[in-house]
């Protein structure tokens, strides 16, 4: 079966930046108290203008733009995110209409929460094997500022909003390999029985942390054995950024070499299904991707879920 390379990324961010100094005038809490356990200093909040699809659709817009690409080209769109404006139209159709992506093609959203942007390219390699088509938009976007309990010390200070997107080719004799799995629990819950904002999100902290620390290694090493890889194979190792203490201890665990390993989340927070997307962008932006490169991408997060795929960079800037 035919791999995927990545082509081309986009990104987005909010309008609004709150620090940890901000939070500390909301709730109690300090900027050492967040840095310390988290690695977290600021994030990007939506303004009223804002949400995870107008994000999305200016994720999108650019890394068609930098793909060379015409609209035409692709063959699908799936967005991953938990935090769409409204359960239809989904987020995908919205970029869809935006970008003048064709009609006759499938567009639809997915959520596995952080893992949602690898379970989303996972879908795209699935249709583009089975339908036909070369090129894939796939994105991932959150608002989940909306989310959160804003007197919740141990979430509001977590998360942020953005968005990420990528072009993937489908190509023969690339290095690729995916991994995705499902353990149904409550330790990361959001919304009630009506809608996603009848309730904001509920985290026990130990219990996701417990998973993470077990799950990301395991991810990684499953992905390494499935595409013959070793870790010094690889040029990056990007992780959902979810907490830096998280990450290094995966490092740790692996005796893994720290510097290729990246971090973000100091100035973006735990931005979920968005997470690895505008990691990736932010690479592609320092010049910190290069054409050839391998990475391993490794999500993990609420349902519980988790995903880890190894792609090829084979960049347009």
């Amino acid at each position: 079966m035919k791999g995927l390379q990545l082509l081309a990324t986009g990104g987005a961010l909010p309008g609004r930046v709150v620090t940890n100094e901000d939070l500390s005038r909301q709730v109690d809490t300090s900027d050492e108290w967040i840095t310390t356990r988290t690695g977290i200093r600021q994030r990007y909040c939506c303004t009223e203008s804002e949400d995870a699809a107008t994000l999305a659709i200016a994720a999108a817009r650019q890394a068609l733009a930098r793909s060379g690409l015409a609209a035409s080209e692709i063959a699908c769109c799936v967005a991953a995110t938990l935090s769409a404006p409204t359960a239809t139209p989904s987020v995908a159709c919205r970029v869809q209409a935006a970008l003048g992506l064709p009609e006759n093609r499938p567009a639809f959203d997915v959520n596995a929460a952080c893992s949602g942007f690898i379970y989303a390219i996972a879908a795209a390699h699935g249709l583009l094997n089975t339908l036909g088509g070369r090129y894939a938009l796939v994105i991932g976007c959150e608002a989940l500022s909306r989310m959160v309990d804003p007197a919740d010390r141990t979430t509001c200070v977590l998360f942020g909003d953005g968005a990420g997107a990528a072009i993937l080719e489908l190509a023969e004799d690339v290095p690729f390999a995916v991994t995705l799995g499902a353990r149904g629990s409550e330790a990361i819950r959001v919304g009630g029985p009506a809608a996603c904002d009848t309730a904001p999100i509920t985290m026990d902290g130990k219990a996701v942390f417990r998973f993470a620390v077990e799950t990301m290694p395991r991810c990684l090493q499953t992905v390494l054995e499935r595409s013959q890889k070793t870790l010094a194979d690889l040029d990056w190792v990007v992780c959902h950024q979810a907490n830096s203490r998280i990450i290094d201890h995966c490092i740790k665990h692996l005796h893994a070499e720290p510097s290729k390993f990246y971090k973000n989340m100091d100035r973006h927070g735990n931005t979920s299904a968005a997470s690895i997307p505008i990691a990736l962008h932010e690479m592609v932006e320092n010049d910190l991707l290069h054409p050839g490169q391998t990475l391993a991408c490794i999500g993990f997060g609420g349902g519980l879920t988790w995903g880890g795929m190894l792609l090829t960079y084979e960049g347009r800037k």
